[in-house]
């Protein structure tokens, strides 16, 4: 496991998309506390780290397309399933490379925050709620796209559908309040990641909302685990 995640970790950085996305994260994090220290008020901190929020979720698609239509295509995940390490030791380590990306690229955005705490007193509570959160519902969105990677040899058709899922779960929560039905409503309130996350904005933690996304990240591995072990077949 620890082998394929330092493999797939290099096969990041060894082309231009882990530090493309990086960069471009770091960038616009550089941007937008400019503009928050321009303002004089860092009231708008937790408004930047919701802003961001969107972009994180646009890099995901980037980070897990390849991650196992790759093998597919190329038809490598025959000799990773010939090897003697379990399959979700597989989808395990390619989870953990891609969300070390992730993680990375977000662990950016705390320097201007850092920075700024010389010259003024931000909340660091809703700092640190927006990061865990982040994280948290990045980590889910990662374990999806994984999953939809192994449903594809296509990178194109993987980052399109990781996409595609990330903007559905963004908007669920309209759903709820255009149906009339209190049950409908009440299923997508339960399953709203919005919700969950907006909890850690406030500076909260929410051990519910936790479990939440842990529990989606365990599910969508144990899937992409059985649709690798279904190729053993094929």
């Amino acid at each position: 496991m620890i082998a394929i995640c330092k493999r797939e970790i290099r096969s990041f950085f060894n082309s231009p998309v882990g530090y493309v996305c990086i960069a471009a994260l770091a960038a616009l994090y550089g941007y937008y506390y400019y503009l928050v220290m321009a303002i004089g008020s860092t009231s708008y901190i937790s408004a930047v780290y919701q802003t961001m929020f969107s972009f994180s979720m646009m890099i995901i698609p980037i980070i897990t397309m390849k991650s196992m239509s790759d093998d597919q295509k190329n038809k490598t995940d025959q000799a990773l399933l010939t090897a003697p390490v379990g399959v979700t030791s597989i989808v395990v380590g390619k989870f953990l490379a891609c969300f070390f990306v992730f993680f990375v690229a977000s662990t950016l955005g705390l320097l201007p925050a850092v920075a700024m705490s010389f010259f003024s007193s931000p909340s660091w509570g809703e700092i640190i709620g927006n990061y865990l959160g982040t994280l948290l519902y990045g980590g889910a969105m990662v374990s999806i796209g994984v999953f939809i990677s192994s449903l594809t040899i296509s990178q194109i058709i993987a980052a399109i559908g990781t996409f595609v899922v990330s903007v559905f779960l963004m908007y669920i929560d309209t759903l709820g309040g255009a149906v009339s039905s209190d049950a409908v409503a009440t299923v997508v309130d339960w399953i709203s990641f919005n919700n969950r996350y907006t909890t850690f904005t406030q500076g909260l933690f929410s051990i519910s909302s936790t479990v939440f996304f842990l529990s989606v990240i365990a599910v969508f591995i144990f899937l992409t685990a059985r649709r690798l072990e279904s190729r053993r077949w094929i």
